[in-house]
């Protein structure tokens, strides 16, 4: 096998041997899935989180992201694609059954439904205990950092892992004498590296948000254009993910945040020094209001670690009161949260099995391939190719930036998509049959007919249609809604649900009433941990 895509060819050869091979088997992820409540007319719901979906503070699976009518939906980790689906299916057809009492359904797109006033957009809420004001304090500060109608933006988070038995068949063909997490998380910032490098080629294949409803944009400088087929549209030809644009998780204030991905202490030290010191603009909004009501939970550049918007973080589970860096810091990266990938809104799960599959593949690929550190230069090529695949992905004539060079993005992407059917040959070698092979000949023929990615489905349906962003999305809505009424879920499962629900009310009750420190002594407690990481500000 050629090195040319990147490939460590030796690597890829020891993974194809059987005892090695197996680990592959072991590969854990997971899934978080956001989707807006919203009315029968397709406007964002005002009602409050339904209490019969539990507590969104305590419950495993069902929870909310910015706002109180944003419900996001979180899986276990599998290490298989099939019952990961399966889970996340059953959360959808549980929801359903409670959203049909006030007719609401989920909005199935990325970019939001109609949209009033900042106002209109309720900030979520988690009850009186200190992690739950926390929570919401830290979405109040994002509404007046950013505004609200960004935070209504709904995307899938793929969380990856790979098993132990993996690592070390890694760390003995490296000839590595480091312990076996310090090499794992060395190696988890390369795969991040080369994630970063290649990321705009799943923009491109998954991007499915060319247009979005006028609304969105109102009083907001942009360079969309009207959809020539129906009112109340903008969009732009080539567009593939408005999302990741400067429409969507993009903000100014961040763009002269360079965050080092070489190793675990430099990022630390980036991230901490973001939350650590007070940022201009976020001094004048003030911490609290003059009746003392917090407005946001620092004046920091970011509030927290979450406020950063990367395309991939390096994650570890935290303990309740940790924050993510502490965790990371204290027992370095368990897995990587890939946060790139737009909602599907033709499947009523977002999401497809080809598509993980698919991404797999391109995880395998990025983490076999050798990964340079970066500099500040690559950093922001990496933030321009973004911004090209995000508004002009589908343009035939498309250049990115690569070291000194402007490569064509399709020759770019074929090396890319040629290395990760490498990788899914080992996935398939690992379980049997040829599906991975058969998800990236699907990825490869999109790159050939850029008619098949799902961005230019959505703008050839408006245009067949003659319907606005706004009415094709709420049609998909309410048939995914007919899907989920015609399939409710078994007895057992559904007293399943019904018990979770209530257990997560307790577990926030319990939190409540336990005797808490004052909010102000509760925050002074957390920011202490980043201070505490090295050469963090002091």
């Amino acid at each position: 096998m050629s090195s040319s895509h990147g490939l460590n060819p030796a690597l890829l050869a020891a993974f194809a041997e059987p005892t090695a091979n197996t680990s592959l088997r072991g590969i854990m992820r997971g899934l978080e899935k956001e989707s807006l409540r919203v009315t029968p007319v397709g406007t964002l719901a005002q009602t409050d989180h339904a209490s019969s979906l539990g507590s969104a503070l305590t419950h495993p699976h069902i929870t909310t992201d910015y706002s109180e009518a944003l419900l996001e939906f979180i899986t276990q980790p599998f290490t298989e694609v099939e019952p990961l689906l399966a889970q996340l299916d059953d959360i959808h057809r549980f929801t359903y059954q409670q959203l049909a009492h006030n007719n609401e359904r989920l909005w199935p797109a990325s970019m939001p439904c109609t949209l009033g006033s900042d106002a209109e957009i309720p900030v979520a809420r988690y009850g009186t205990s200190n992690s739950g004001k926390m929570k919401t304090v830290y979405r109040i500060g994002l509404g007046h950092r950013y505004g609200r109608a960004m935070q209504t933006i709904a995307g899938i988070h793929y969380n990856f892992s790979l098993p132990d038995d993996f690592w070390r068949a890694l760390q003995t063909e490296c000839g590595n004498q480091q312990s076996l997490q310090d090499f794992k998380t060395e190696r988890y910032f390369g795969l991040i590296r080369n994630f970063r490098r290649n990321f705009w080629l799943l923009i491109y294949l998954f991007g499915a948000s060319p247009a979005v409803c006028s609304c969105f944009v109102k009083n907001r400088a942009h360079k969309l254009q009207p959809f020539p087929s129906a009112e109340q549209t903008m969009y732009l030809p080539y567009a593939t993910s408005l999302r990741m644009g400067d429409l969507g998780y993009q903000s100014d204030a961040q763009k002269t945040l360079v965050v080092n991905y070489n190793n675990l202490s430099d990022y630390l030290k980036t991230l901490c020094g973001a939350i650590t010191q007070s940022h201009p603009a976020y001094e004048r909004i003030g911490v609290k209001d003059i009746a003392g009501n917090y407005q946001q939970l620092n004046s920091s550049l970011l509030q927290i670690e979450n406020e950063f918007y990367s395309s991939i973080r390096p994650k570890r589970t935290t303990e309740r009161g940790e924050t993510a860096l502490q965790a990371l810091r204290l027992r370095g990266v368990e897995y990587v949260e890939v946060r790139c990938v737009d909602l599907n809104p033709y499947e009523p799960l977002g999401i497809t099995i080809e598509q993980m599959q698919a991404m797999d593949a391109f995880l395998l690929f990025c983490l076999l391939s050798d990964s340079p550190e970066t500099d500040e230069r690559e950093f922001h090529q990496g933030q321009e190719n973004q911004k090209r695949i995000v508004n002009s992905g589908r343009d035939p004539a498309l250049e990115l930036l690569r070291g000194d060079d402007s490569v064509s993005m399709h020759s770019w992407a074929q090396e890319i998509l040629h290395g990760s059917i490498a990788c899914a040959e080992l996935l398939d070698q690992a379980k049997g049959g040829d599906a991975y092979r058969q998800a990236l000949a699907s990825q490869l023929a999109k790159l050939e007919n850029a008619e098949l990615t799902p961005s230019a489905r959505v703008l050839r349906d408006m245009t067949s249609a003659q319907q606005s962003f706004y009415a094709h999305t709420l049609a998909l809505a309410e048939q995914h809604r007919a899907y989920f009424a015609t399939r409710p879920l078994a007895q057992k499962d559904q007293t399943e649900f019904v018990q979770m629900s209530e257990r997560s009310l307790e577990a926030q009750a319990e939190l409540e009433s336990q005797q808490q420190v004052d909010f102000d002594q509760y925050l002074e407690n957390y920011y202490a941990q980043y201070r505490g990481c090295t050469g963090c500000g002091s």
